[in-house]
């Protein structure tokens, strides 16, 4: 009888790949000290109506988690927090709802990042386009105004009927943090990297007290068309290049 060792077995796991991307997005998360300890969470449906879903599991250390250690949910699924290895409730009623709700939503990343926490937290959260940076989410954020508490199933039902717009990938979730969505995880990890930046520069902006140099409608609206349509997939070469850095240390994230 062969026994075949646990790490040759692993490549054979359900979208093996999709995930190590999200392994990949979930340790580098984790070095920009974007995470909140074991809180938070990120999801990648892997079928065609996107009610099946990998998610992280429960409690675990962003900066620890392997591809292997990813759940496998079904949106659909009303015994899913009865398994054994349930995911955190606030994780299964916020993807959950998105993964249920909105087919554009393939991937989702929820984080309480400082900054754009800090914007969250503002009367008025609106991120103005004073650089480029910013311009990129012009019309393309939606400011949830009505937290109603931890994001059980009913506020994430709540909380998913406000991406109806699919030009919106980025919620700014009043009092809480910030849920960006996308195809791919490259292309939703990307975008949640630059909005922590672009939330960072007008935080520190706001800090000097002078006025703010915010750009017209016209030129935030053509910043933001413009990287809608470049002609590269950067995103997808920043996580290939993260992939390469985490691979060159050693790191254990693909196993």
């Amino acid at each position: 009888m062969t026994v075949t060792a646990l790490s040759d077995r692993r490549p054979n796991l359900p979208f093996h790949e999709e995930r190590v991307d999200l392994a990949a997005a979930f340790r580098w998360t984790a070095r920009l000290d974007r995470h909140e300890a074991v809180a938070n969470h990120f999801s990648l449906a892997v079928n065609d109506d996107g009610s099946q879903f990998l998610i992280n599991p429960n409690m675990m250390h962003f900066s620890r988690i392997r591809a292997s250690d990813l759940l496998m949910i079904d949106a659909n699924d009303p015994e899913t927090m009865n398994r054994p290895d349930a995911p955190d409730p606030t994780a299964w009623g916020l993807h959950g709802a998105l993964h249920r709700r909105v087919r554009h939503a393939r991937c989702a990343m929820h984080v309480h990042s400082t900054h754009a926490t800090v914007l969250a937290s503002l009367a008025n959260s609106t991120l103005p386009p004073i650089d480029q940076n910013s311009a990129m989410f012009f019309e393309r954020v939606v400011i949830d105004d009505g937290y109603g508490g931890l994001a059980f199933e009913e506020e994430g039902e709540r909380c998913a009927a406000l991406f109806s717009d699919p030009r919106v990938k980025v919620m700014v979730m009043g009092n809480h943090g910030v849920l960006v969505i996308g195809q791919t995880v490259a292309e939703t990890f990307d975008r949640l990297y630059y909005f922590e930046r672009a939330c960072e520069t007008y935080i520190k902006a706001l800090w000097t007290g002078q006025p703010l140099r915010r750009l017209s409608d016209d030129v935030a609206r053509t910043v933001a068309r413009q990287i809608d349509d470049y002609p590269v997939s950067m995103s997808g070469r920043h996580l290939f290049e993260l992939k390469a850095i985490l691979d060159e240390e050693g790191a254990t994230y693909r196993n």
